[in-house]
């Protein structure tokens, strides 16, 4: 692909059975007086739809409540308390092989991917002892399972025999909508119990795609489990490495987008929360904001589940009753904490850049940030030390942050005892809120990308959107899915997509699975 020419998205990596969506067929490019959208919200979902109504001729106006783009993946300067500039964020981010989409964008400022670095292994660790790595685990399903069962320590042959094959059916045949009509109304925890799963691998194979939605495998739909574990691993061949930005994510992603944004004739406004979105009679939007009002034909509403829940909330207009209600009830994920140090010393040459973590009590995996990322690597190399960064999921409501924060650094002495000896020159502690809940029997009631209002789009990793999507990928798919749904209204080809395939890739154990379902 063109990455400046707005045509087709990437092709697939090495997946051969890779799916692609064609969009409706149209012109290149509005023609005559080129209608104008509001893009709400400056994260993933936003960046995705914006470009590519800008790149066929639409006048955008993208609006961002906070002072920088990236959404939940935005960077902001600090200084630390020995005097140098550094970029704190929300924490660690794994840009697998299989987001075609995201990559896509990104492709848009960096045809070659050149922000990205890969990262050689995807370990995982339990505090029992018992490690899994997936550096060596075959790519192409079913010889990536039967491989990681092979290579992993914590199958035996006994957990083997007592596993419920039958239960564990449906993973080999994922289809969307299938898997959330059949999944959707038992939670992850219940699946994994039907299975049988061995429960050291339990914790250290199947917990690290439930709490990449930072849920409780105990709340998180079963139907999201599965799906992640068909993207990730048996559905799909690019297999469970990843890359990582080789900066901080303003530097990496979102200031060249900007440019890329501002070069298409883009117009783009941070620190500009939007208040309300109000129909016009006679057509378009007026779009409010604390410094004035715009008009609009045309919205993409691409929040958080907080915004787009007080945007909808303050326009009363907007929808009909059942969208508005599916809107309010939409509920976000447990809190977690990010914790970033600057130690005075370096951790042990072969820490891995990042370490999935399970049986250390919150700690949920801990990133080397000064392994991989620019400039932290600098700070490192300049000062003898190390960058740190450690994730908690699913903290309880209601717990005491600086109790919480103690806690999780005690938990890094014990994976990497040797930080334990070292000072901290600075830590920033990052508590949020606000990514989307995927509880059972959740996912009728979320909202698609098109809404009662053909001129009213949604887009964001909350959106129901029917494909082998989630997460980042998910965001970026709804942006582009957003704009298309726009761009059909003016006879305009919209973007191509790519997916992992969308079912089983063995006919044989689809057959299996059929039979199960029948």
């Amino acid at each position: 692909m063109n990455g400046r020419s707005g045509g087709d998205a990437p092709r697939r990596g090495r997946d051969r059975r890779a799916r692609v969506i064609l969009p409706r067929p149209g012109r290149a490019r509005v023609s005559g007086d080129a209608p104008s959208t509001a893009v709400v919200g400056g994260g993933i979902a936003g960046l995705a739809a914006a470009t590519a109504l800008a790149e066929r001729g639409v006048r955008v106006t993208l609006y961002e409540r906070d002072r920088t783009l990236g959404g939940r993946l935005a960077g902001w300067p600090v200084e630390l308390a020995d005097g140098s500039p550094a970029t704190m964020s929300r924490g660690f981010h794994a840009f697998f092989r299989q987001y075609y989409n995201l990559r896509g964008l990104l492709r848009r400022a960096d045809p070659g991917l050149g922000m990205l670095t890969a990262l050689p292994d995807y370990p995982l660790r339990h505090s029992s002892g018992l490690a899994d790595s997936f550096r060596h685990v075959p790519r192409t399903p079913p010889w990536s399972a039967l491989g990681f069962v092979a290579l992993s320590p914590t199958f035996g042959a006994r957990d083997l025999l007592r596993m419920n094959p039958s239960a564990a059916l449906p993973l080999l045949d994922v289809r969307v909508p299938d898997v959330y009509e059949r999944l959707d109304g038992v939670s992850a925890h219940e699946f994994l119990a039907s299975i049988r799963f061995p429960e050291a691998a339990h914790h250290l194979a199947f917990e690290v795609f439930s709490r990449s939605f930072f849920a409780d495998p105990r709340t998180l739909s079963a139907a999201e489990m599965v799906l992640m574990f068909h993207i990730y691993f048996l559905g799909s061949s690019e297999g469970l490495l990843f890359d990582v930005p080789g900066e901080p994510f303003p530097a990496a992603l979102w200031d060249p987008l900007a440019r890329r944004l501002a070069a298409l004739g883009a117009r783009v406004r941070t620190a500009t929360p939007v208040e309300c979105v109000e129909p016009r009679t006679h057509g378009g939007y007026r779009v409010a904001t604390p410094d004035g009002e715009g008009e609009h034909d045309t919205v993409v509403l691409a929040l958080d589940t907080e915004g787009l829940r007080t945007v909808v909330a303050g326009s009363p207009e907007l929808g009909d009753a059942r969208w508005r209600e599916r809107v309010a009830g939409l509920r976000t994920a447990p809190p977690f904490l990010v914790s970033r140090l600057w130690l005075d010393r370096p951790v042990a040459p072969d820490r891995p850049g990042f370490l999935g973590t399970s049986g250390f009590g919150s700690l949920d995996n801990v990133s080397v940030l000064s392994g991989w990322e620019g400039e932290a690597a600098r700070w490192a190399a300049r000062t003898g030390g190390s960058v740190v960064e450690l994730h908690a999921y699913a903290l309880p409501d209601g717990c005491v942050r600086d109790v919480e924060e103690k806690r999780l650094v005690e938990q890094l002495y014990r994976v990497y005892p040797e930080t334990r000896d070292a000072n901290v020159v600075d830590a920033r502690h990052e508590w949020r809120a606000d990514c989307p809940l995927f509880p059972a029997g959740g996912y009728g009631e979320r909202p698609t990308v098109r809404t009662p209002d053909p001129g009213l789009t949604v887009a964001g990793d909350l959106v129901r959107t029917d494909l082998p999507v989630a997460l980042m990928e998910r965001a970026a798919t709804s942006g582009f899915l957003a704009a298309n749904a726009l761009l059909e209204r003016w006879g305009v080809r919209g973007q191509t997509l790519w997916t992992v395939p969308d079912r089983g890739r063995s006919a044989v154990l689809r057959a299996l699975a059929g039979r199960a379902r029948g």
